[in-house]
């Protein structure tokens, strides 16, 4: 790891157009301005980490929040939305078509 000090308003040039400015400092917060390239993202460190937390839950989902998930990719394409059926309780509507349960079930009512 390369240490510098740097005083307010003076910068660090890395490659790529990659420029960091030290704006100002105030007991133990220093404000930091980065310049760089649209290409390059640029994160806090706390975000990154989210991000990387999220998208490993994401891969090891279970199958039926895949599939419950794929049923809203028609939401964001401008399809029609699938019509929704009736729960087993009379209450909200669900929408079952094509998701399988825990149990390997459709989450429908009617016998098999």
């Amino acid at each position: 790891m390369l240490v510098l000090s740097r005083k307010v308003g003076q910068r660090v040039i890395i490659e790529q157009g990659i420029v960091i400015t030290i704006l100002g400092a105030s007991g133990d917060s220093v404000r930091v301005g980065i310049e760089a390239p649209r290409s390059v993202q640029v994160y806090r460190e706390e975000v990154y980490t989210a991000m990387q937390e999220a998208n490993r839950a994401a891969a090891l989902s279970p199958a039926w929040a895949v599939n419950a998930l794929e049923m809203l990719a028609p939401l964001r394409a401008g399809d029609p939305v699938p019509a929704p059926s009736e729960t087993a309780s009379g209450g909200s509507p669900a929408y079952t078509e094509g998701v399988t349960g825990a149990d390997g079930g459709t989450g429908s009512s009617e016998p098999a």
